[in-house]
């Protein structure tokens, strides 16, 4: 039996099959090693196999918008990631980080589709891992999305807290001016100059008129302030989400620059390898050789 068929006798998803099933799939696997610290693929990468680990310890984790880094898997012995991207020919859809020296079986579709044949029931152990980690991921991003702000703050108002918010928007506005203006008028009219059939309540100096005011004033004070401090607060909620906001912005730039210098470092390595398979022809012999005749002096 060859070393990669022992491997396999080691994995847990292949245990169940038999030592001839397990020579023939050996010869379509390919033994791949990552140091500790190998980024072994990124996100959006392109991707055709998946990989079972034979040893090792590796990470499965995206980042979200707002930069944080989510884990969805620390895979061991016996565990496999990057089956999506290989069912469905898609890009990758999460990075895969070798926290230590790991070795690994590389799985391609058309050998994941003997190996179904030879044992369908790891079907169910490929999806309960695809399940897992969509359940995980679903629980992460449910507390990433951006908030409304509006709905943070709105939502969440007490009865007094709503009174406030009444009050002191209804103290800044015209027909607030217009009631007091009538009102004084009315007052003053009546206790300053006698009009018949009117007695005078509160003579000059007005000292009703000047506690009533007073009352009025310490009592809607009371009210802004409250509802001072929860603008305030709706400020801060404010504030938060334009940070967020502003961060994805900024991570989204940043992910575009890293696939720009990933993508220009491929085709500058592209370029060089065609370039060292091309005939050199800048000599004077490639010249004359190609029949090219020098300009005269």
């Amino acid at each position: 039996m060859s070393a990669e068929a022992d491997l396999l006798k080691e994995v847990p998803l292949f245990q169940l099959l038999d030592d001839n099933e397990r020579t023939d799939l050996a010869a379509q696997l390919d033994v791949v090693n990552f140091p500790g610290g190998h980024t072994i693929f990124n996100y959006g990468e392109p991707g055709d196999s998946m990989y079972v680990i034979s040893s090792g310890e590796v990470e499965v984790f995206f980042k979200n918008d707002t930069g944080e880094r989510i884990v969805l898997e620390v895979a061991t012995r016996g565990d496999f990631f990057g089956e999506l991207s290989m069912l469905d020919n898609g890009t990758r859809t999460a990075s895969v980080l070798a926290t230590e020296d790991t070795q690994t079986l590389r799985l391609g579709r058309t050998d994941l589709e003997k190996f179904l044949r030879l044992r369908p029931q790891a079907a169910m152990d490929l999806l309960a891992a695809i399940t897992r980690r969509h359940r995980v991921t679903v629980e992460r991003l449910r507390h990433t999305a951006t908030r409304n702000v509006n709905v943070e703050t709105e939502d969440k108002r007490t009865v007094v807290q709503k009174s406030a918010d009444w009050i002191a928007e209804f103290a800044g506005s015209i027909p607030f001016l217009l009631i007091h203006v009538a009102v004084f008028a009315f007052w003053l009219t009546v206790n300053w100059i006698h009009v018949p059939g009117i007695s005078q309540f509160d003579p000059y100096p007005f000292g009703f008129l000047t506690l009533a005011v007073s009352l009025e004033a310490i009592f809607l004070s009371v009210f802004v302030l409250l509802s001072q401090n929860r603008q305030a607060a709706k400020d801060r909620v404010h504030a938060d989400i334009e940070y967020d906001i502003n961060l994805k912005a900024e991570l989204e730039i940043a992910h575009l620059h890293e696939k720009l210098d990933r993508l220009t470092g491929d085709v500058l390595v592209s370029l060089d390898r065609v370039h060292r398979l091309l005939p050199h022809n800048g000599s004077p012999d490639a010249a004359s050789e190609t029949g090219t005749k020098r300009p005269p002096l």
